[in-house]
Protein backbone atom coordinates (compact mmCIF):
# COMPACT_ATOMS: atom_id res chain seq x y z
CA UNK A 1 0.00 0.00 0.00
CA UNK A 2 2.72 2.59 0.80
CA UNK A 3 4.30 1.92 -2.62
CA UNK A 4 0.95 2.53 -4.33
CA UNK A 5 0.50 5.79 -2.42
CA UNK A 6 4.01 6.90 -3.37
CA UNK A 7 3.17 6.34 -7.05
CA UNK A 8 0.25 8.82 -6.95
CA UNK A 9 1.35 11.95 -8.92
CA UNK A 10 -0.55 14.37 -6.62
CA UNK A 11 -0.39 14.87 -2.83
CA UNK A 12 -2.42 12.39 -0.83
CA UNK A 13 -4.47 15.10 0.89
CA UNK A 14 -5.75 16.25 -2.50
CA UNK A 15 -6.82 12.72 -3.39
CA UNK A 16 -8.58 12.28 -0.05
CA UNK A 17 -10.30 15.66 -0.35
CA UNK A 18 -11.44 14.96 -3.90
CA UNK A 19 -12.81 11.54 -3.02
CA UNK A 20 -14.58 12.94 0.04
CA UNK A 21 -16.21 15.70 -2.00
CA UNK A 22 -17.18 13.22 -4.69
CA UNK A 23 -18.81 10.90 -2.16
CA UNK A 24 -20.51 13.82 -0.44
CA UNK A 25 -22.03 15.17 -3.65
CA UNK A 26 -23.14 11.69 -4.69
CA UNK A 27 -24.80 11.03 -1.33
CA UNK A 28 -26.47 14.45 -1.41
CA UNK A 29 -27.94 13.85 -4.86
CA UNK A 30 -29.10 10.34 -4.01
CA UNK A 31 -30.47 11.53 -0.68
CA UNK A 32 -32.45 14.29 -2.37
CA UNK A 33 -33.82 11.82 -4.91
CA UNK A 34 -34.72 9.32 -2.19
CA UNK A 35 -36.50 11.88 -0.02
CA UNK A 36 -38.38 13.22 -3.02
CA UNK A 37 -39.50 9.76 -4.08
CA UNK A 38 -40.14 8.14 -0.72
CA UNK A 39 -41.34 10.83 1.70
CA UNK A 40 -44.92 10.64 0.42
CA UNK A 41 -44.95 6.94 1.34
CA UNK A 42 -43.42 7.37 4.78
CA UNK A 43 -39.85 6.57 3.74
CA UNK A 44 -38.01 9.36 5.45
CA UNK A 45 -35.34 10.42 7.92
CA UNK A 46 -37.73 11.56 10.69
CA UNK A 47 -35.15 12.26 13.38
CA UNK A 48 -32.99 14.38 11.08
CA UNK A 49 -36.08 16.14 9.77
CA UNK A 50 -37.15 16.91 13.32
CA UNK A 51 -33.73 18.36 14.11
CA UNK A 52 -33.60 20.52 10.97
CA UNK A 53 -37.14 21.85 11.23
CA UNK A 54 -37.27 21.83 15.06
CA UNK A 55 -40.18 19.42 15.17
CA UNK A 56 -41.08 17.04 18.03
CA UNK A 57 -39.08 13.85 18.12
CA UNK A 58 -41.05 11.15 16.32
CA UNK A 59 -40.24 8.07 18.42
CA UNK A 60 -39.13 6.91 21.83
CA UNK A 61 -35.44 6.44 22.53
CA UNK A 62 -35.97 2.73 23.26
CA UNK A 63 -36.36 2.11 19.52
CA UNK A 64 -32.63 2.75 19.10
CA UNK A 65 -31.91 -0.38 21.12
CA UNK A 66 -34.06 -2.33 18.67
CA UNK A 67 -32.01 -1.01 15.77
CA UNK A 68 -28.70 -1.79 17.48
CA UNK A 69 -29.83 -5.27 18.47
CA UNK A 70 -31.05 -5.96 14.94
CA UNK A 71 -27.65 -5.06 13.54
CA UNK A 72 -25.76 -7.17 16.07
CA UNK A 73 -28.00 -10.18 15.46
CA UNK A 74 -27.62 -9.81 11.69
CA UNK A 75 -23.84 -9.72 12.01
CA UNK A 76 -23.75 -12.74 14.31
CA UNK A 77 -26.05 -14.68 11.97
CA UNK A 78 -23.74 -13.97 9.04
CA UNK A 79 -20.70 -15.20 10.95
CA UNK A 80 -22.62 -18.25 12.17
CA UNK A 81 -23.79 -19.14 8.66
CA UNK A 82 -20.40 -18.74 7.08
CA UNK A 83 -17.46 -19.07 9.44
CA UNK A 84 -15.15 -18.06 6.61
CA UNK A 85 -16.19 -14.49 7.38
CA UNK A 86 -13.67 -14.74 10.21
CA UNK A 87 -10.78 -15.11 7.79
CA UNK A 88 -12.11 -13.97 4.38
CA UNK A 89 -14.60 -11.57 2.89
CA UNK A 90 -15.10 -8.52 5.10
CA UNK A 91 -12.43 -9.54 7.57
CA UNK A 92 -9.80 -10.06 4.88
CA UNK A 93 -10.54 -6.65 3.38
CA UNK A 94 -9.97 -4.90 6.72
CA UNK A 95 -7.37 -6.86 8.72
CA UNK A 96 -6.67 -3.99 11.11
CA UNK A 97 -9.22 -3.12 13.75
CA UNK A 98 -9.06 0.63 13.19
CA UNK A 99 -9.73 0.17 9.50
CA UNK A 100 -12.68 -2.03 10.34
CA UNK A 101 -14.07 0.68 12.60
CA UNK A 102 -13.72 3.30 9.86
CA UNK A 103 -15.42 0.97 7.38
CA UNK A 104 -18.30 0.59 9.83
CA UNK A 105 -18.89 4.34 9.86
CA UNK A 106 -18.86 4.45 6.06
CA UNK A 107 -21.26 1.51 5.80
CA UNK A 108 -23.66 2.94 8.34
CA UNK A 109 -23.83 6.32 6.63
CA UNK A 110 -22.99 6.39 2.92
CA UNK A 111 -24.24 2.91 2.05
CA UNK A 112 -27.54 3.48 3.82
CA UNK A 113 -28.06 6.76 1.99
CA UNK A 114 -27.33 5.10 -1.34
CA UNK A 115 -29.15 1.79 -0.98
CA UNK A 116 -31.98 2.47 1.46
CA UNK A 117 -32.75 6.18 1.12
CA UNK A 118 -31.96 6.13 -2.59
CA UNK A 119 -32.51 2.73 -4.19
CA UNK A 120 -35.26 1.41 -1.93
CA UNK A 121 -37.25 4.66 -2.02
CA UNK A 122 -37.11 4.77 -5.80
CA UNK A 123 -38.13 1.10 -6.03
CA UNK A 124 -41.16 1.71 -3.83
CA UNK A 125 -42.06 4.82 -5.82
CA UNK A 126 -41.92 2.88 -9.09
CA UNK A 127 -44.05 0.04 -7.72
CA UNK A 128 -46.57 2.47 -6.28
CA UNK A 129 -46.71 4.43 -9.55
CA UNK A 130 -47.37 1.17 -11.39
CA UNK A 131 -50.46 0.66 -9.18
CA UNK A 132 -51.76 4.19 -9.38
CA UNK A 133 -49.70 5.37 -6.39
CA UNK A 134 -51.63 3.08 -4.07
CA UNK A 135 -48.86 1.74 -1.86
CA UNK A 136 -49.05 -1.71 -0.25
CA UNK A 137 -46.89 -3.51 2.29
CA UNK A 138 -45.51 -5.93 -0.32
CA UNK A 139 -44.05 -2.98 -2.20
CA UNK A 140 -41.89 -2.02 0.77
CA UNK A 141 -40.75 -5.62 1.23
CA UNK A 142 -39.96 -5.93 -2.49
CA UNK A 143 -38.08 -2.65 -2.41
CA UNK A 144 -36.08 -3.78 0.61
CA UNK A 145 -35.13 -7.06 -1.08
CA UNK A 146 -34.17 -5.40 -4.39
CA UNK A 147 -32.06 -2.79 -2.60
CA UNK A 148 -30.43 -5.57 -0.55
CA UNK A 149 -29.51 -7.49 -3.71
CA UNK A 150 -27.93 -4.39 -5.23
CA UNK A 151 -26.20 -3.76 -1.91
CA UNK A 152 -24.75 -7.26 -2.07
CA UNK A 153 -23.70 -6.78 -5.70
CA UNK A 154 -21.87 -3.64 -4.65
CA UNK A 155 -19.56 -5.82 -2.54
CA UNK A 156 -18.42 -7.93 -5.50
CA UNK A 157 -15.48 -5.63 -6.39
CA UNK A 158 -14.22 -5.90 -2.80
CA UNK A 159 -14.51 -9.67 -3.03
CA UNK A 160 -12.41 -9.64 -6.20
CA UNK A 161 -9.80 -7.47 -4.49
CA UNK A 162 -9.75 -9.93 -1.56
CA UNK A 163 -9.11 -12.82 -3.94
CA UNK A 164 -12.38 -14.62 -3.31
CA UNK A 165 -13.68 -17.00 -6.00
CA UNK A 166 -16.55 -15.49 -7.98
CA UNK A 167 -18.12 -18.59 -9.39
CA UNK A 168 -21.87 -19.13 -9.08
CA UNK A 169 -21.53 -20.28 -5.48
CA UNK A 170 -19.25 -17.39 -4.55
CA UNK A 171 -21.56 -14.76 -6.03
CA UNK A 172 -24.58 -16.35 -4.35
CA UNK A 173 -22.75 -16.38 -1.03
CA UNK A 174 -21.85 -12.69 -1.23
CA UNK A 175 -25.35 -11.65 -2.28
CA UNK A 176 -27.02 -13.78 0.39
CA UNK A 177 -24.78 -12.80 3.30
CA UNK A 178 -24.86 -9.09 2.54
CA UNK A 179 -28.56 -9.42 1.81
CA UNK A 180 -29.21 -10.37 5.42
CA UNK A 181 -28.02 -6.97 6.58
CA UNK A 182 -29.64 -5.26 3.61
CA UNK A 183 -33.11 -6.68 4.22
CA UNK A 184 -32.92 -6.02 7.96
CA UNK A 185 -31.93 -2.40 7.36
CA UNK A 186 -34.59 -2.03 4.68
CA UNK A 187 -37.36 -3.16 7.01
CA UNK A 188 -36.08 -0.81 9.72
CA UNK A 189 -36.02 2.02 7.20
CA UNK A 190 -39.63 1.31 6.34
CA UNK A 191 -40.89 0.99 9.91
CA UNK A 192 -38.59 3.33 11.87
CA UNK A 193 -36.78 5.64 9.46
CA UNK A 194 -33.37 5.98 7.87
CA UNK A 195 -31.55 6.72 11.12
CA UNK A 196 -32.49 3.36 12.60
CA UNK A 197 -31.28 1.59 9.47
CA UNK A 198 -27.98 3.44 9.84
CA UNK A 199 -27.60 2.32 13.46
CA UNK A 200 -28.36 -1.29 12.54
CA UNK A 201 -25.90 -1.27 9.64
CA UNK A 202 -23.20 0.30 11.81
CA UNK A 203 -23.65 -2.34 14.53
CA UNK A 204 -23.64 -5.18 12.00
CA UNK A 205 -20.40 -3.88 10.52
CA UNK A 206 -18.86 -3.61 13.98
CA UNK A 207 -19.51 -7.34 14.41
CA UNK A 208 -18.08 -8.20 10.98
CA UNK A 209 -15.24 -5.69 10.71
CA UNK A 210 -14.16 -5.32 14.33
CA UNK A 211 -15.46 -8.02 16.67
CA UNK A 212 -14.95 -11.04 14.38
CA UNK A 213 -11.35 -10.11 13.38
CA UNK A 214 -10.52 -9.25 17.00
CA UNK A 215 -11.72 -12.65 18.22
CA UNK A 216 -9.52 -14.39 15.68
Amino acid sequence: MPQKLAAIPVPLWIVVTAQTLQSGVLCWLIGWLGLTAGARYGLDAPWLRAMVYRLPRPQRATSWWLAALTGVVAGVVIVAIDTRMLTTGHAAATPQIWRGALASFYGGSAEEIIFRLGVMSVMVWLLAAWRGHHVRAWMFVTGAVMAALLFGAGHLPAAIAAGLPLDAMGITRILALNGIVGVACGLLYWRRGLEHAMVAHFCADLVLHVAAPALT
